[in-house]
């Protein structure tokens, strides 16, 4: 396990953590995390995304547009359509790190009074039709020579 001792100060710990916080607020909402975990599969076109979230088409829309903002996925035009997919390959480093946490505090972060899944729920039960429940197969993706991710196996 690393120690804190073995991360090199930063010029600017204040804007590194600013770029952190950015990061994880795109990653925040329980919508996005489907959407880049769908991607992480390969492309999608927002009706894709809107059916297999159940959610309007508008919602989706913003959704994406906030992790497009984010850097995080890109949009290919293809006629009237746009299909989205991972711009970044090292995002499933990160829910595979995620995961790694999560398996080691066991139920605590569920647990967790402020941002727990209790703490989250909808009093009518209701949520976005995707369980978030299985892991993130992180084997899955290769980088394009155009840049986003797509399904495939790793070199």
């Amino acid at each position: 396990m690393k120690s804190l001792d073995a991360v090199p100060p930063a010029a600017s710990p204040r804007k590194d953590l600013a770029d952190a916080v950015a990061l994880f607020h795109g990653l925040s909402d329980r919508t996005r995390l489907a959407i880049v975990r769908h991607l992480a599969h390969g492309e999608a076109r927002v009706v894709d995304l809107t059916r297999m979230l159940g959610l309007p088409q508008s919602t989706v829309s913003s959704h994406l547009a906030c992790l497009r903002d984010c850097g995080l996925i890109v949009g290919r035009p293809e006629g009237r359509q746009v299909f989205y997919a991972l711009a970044v390959p090292e995002l499933l480093d990160l829910f595979a790190a995620a995961e790694a946490v999560l398996a080691v505090t066991g139920n605590a972060v569920a647990l967790c009074p402020t941002y727990g899944t209790k703490a989250n729920a909808r009093p009518d039960g209701a949520g976005t039709g995707v369980s978030l429940d299985e892991p993130i197969e992180v084997g899955i993706a290769t980088p394009t020579d155009d840049g986003p991710v797509t399904a495939g196996s790793r070199a």
